[in-house]
């Protein structure tokens, strides 16, 4: 079967951006606090800012010697040479797609919020990434690279720079680092970028990160083997209190033209909680009675309903997805390569969809891979010149 790809979740972190991104852009007032690449005397170049280590900085070349604990998808790919940015670098990246025989990338930034005590600087620090993402990295190829903006995880300033972005024009997707928002999702204070998001039509994403607060919990067992365990717990734990919210304070009920991807935080513990709320929101009408004479009960639908109207999630090589279709339904899952990151399958993709896809339905597979990916960010596939020869239903007989 042949189609065209399109990944819902890949990266481009800190240690793979142009070591200029914030000090073209940003204001000059700004001086040495501006995000800039700083070199180490006996490690690997760093991201400053504002007296604060961001993150490293892969565009100098450094090796901590010895095996590595972690491989990424460059690792098994066998690109040696980071300092080349690929993931940075549009016409490297676009070359690394079409190895991978993807013809699009939903490109999430760093995977850490921008850490400063200053609102003022941390409004400018988001908004020059998000124009260099948008301006300066996806516009060489603005069908295949499409950006995900990053949000101040604040309401007002997530509020004020998707507004700017809105306004601007371009951006189908905006990330909120769900993990580090504060406050939670039932304060009112969120409601006005909730009105924006239905209005404007972009889609919000809620992306687990690394360095969440709730990973402290890593520091008492790094360097065991276990802590490699802890992430399968991290990932849903940071999804959890905001996912539940959405239903609970009738977020999405509201707000019924809001959808939302929740990216790399696995699709198989959803069904027990939706499950689980619907069964909360029938106790909750069973005493109807009782909250005649107190403003009444709001959650008019089922959680389930509201859930199957507006919610997607994103997964990377999950056979338990594909064994809970039935639940999901086949358009509201979203296939992922997760490049360049640790998780991910690239340059492997083609092969992995044909290994946990390949008995299904073709038509169904058509959507996961791509056609769902074209409908909810209104993509035209027909422009695609890369596609993938996958190995699906009969193809999978013969081969």
């Amino acid at each position: 079967m042949e189609t065209a790809l399109v990944s819902c979740d890949d990266h481009l972190d800190l240690n793979m951006l142009p070591a200029d991104v914030w000090t073209r852009r940003m204001s000059a007032k700004w001086g040495d606090r501006t995000p800039q690449v700083v070199d180490q005397e006996n490690g690997p170049a760093q991201w400053m800012a504002d007296g604060q280590r961001w993150g490293m900085w892969s565009g100098k070349r450094f090796s901590f010697g010895g095996p590595k604990p972690i491989l990424t998808a460059y690792d098994r790919g066998g690109v040696e040479d980071l300092t080349e940015l690929r993931a940075g670098h549009a016409k490297l990246r676009l070359e690394d797609m079409d190895r991978d025989n993807v013809w699009g990338h939903l490109v999430f930034g760093p995977v850490t919020s921008i850490k400063t005590n200053d609102p003022d600087f941390m409004r400018d620090a988001y908004a020059a990434f998000n124009d260099w993402m948008f301006d300066d990295f996806c516009s060489v190829a603005p069908d295949r690279l499409i950006g995900v903006a990053m949000l101040p995880p604040y309401p007002e300033a997530a509020y004020e720079e998707l507004k700017r972005l809105a306004e601007k024009g371009g951006v189908r997707q905006a990330n909120l680092q769900i993990a580090v928002a504060e406050p939670r999702l039932e304060d009112k204070r969120w409601e006005p970028l909730f009105d924006l998001l239905e209005q404007s039509g972009i889609v919000l994403a809620f992306h687990v990160t690394v360095f969440p607060k709730a990973g402290d919990a890593f520091d008492k067992y790094k360097g065991s083997p276990g802590a490699t365990f802890l992430h399968a717990k991290m990932f849903i734990e940071q999804f959890l209190d905001p996912f539940v919210d959405l239903f609970a304070w009738g977020i999405l009920e509201r707000h019924p033209k809001l959808n939302i991807v929740i990216a790399e935080s696995g699709v198989g513990w959803v069904p027990w909680v939706v499950e689980e709320l619907d069964y909360r929101h029938w106790r909750l009408w069973e005493c109807s009675d009782f909250w005649e004479d107190k403003g009444g009960i709001p959650h008019k639908m089922k959680p389930s309903e509201v859930f199957k109207r507006q919610v997607y999630g994103t997964f990377q090589q999950s056979p338990t997805a594909m064994r809970l279709l039935e639940f999901w339904g086949p358009n509201n899952l979203l296939w992922a390569s997760d490049y360049p990151h640790p998780d991910s399958i690239w340059p492997n993709s083609v092969r992995t969809i044909g290994e946990t896809m390949g008995h299904m339905d073709p038509e169904v597979v058509r959507g996961l891979v791509g056609g769902n990916a074209a409908k909810l960010y209104g993509l035209d596939l027909s422009k695609a010149t890369v596609r993938a020869n996958l190995a699906i239903g009969k193809e999978t007989v013969a081969a």
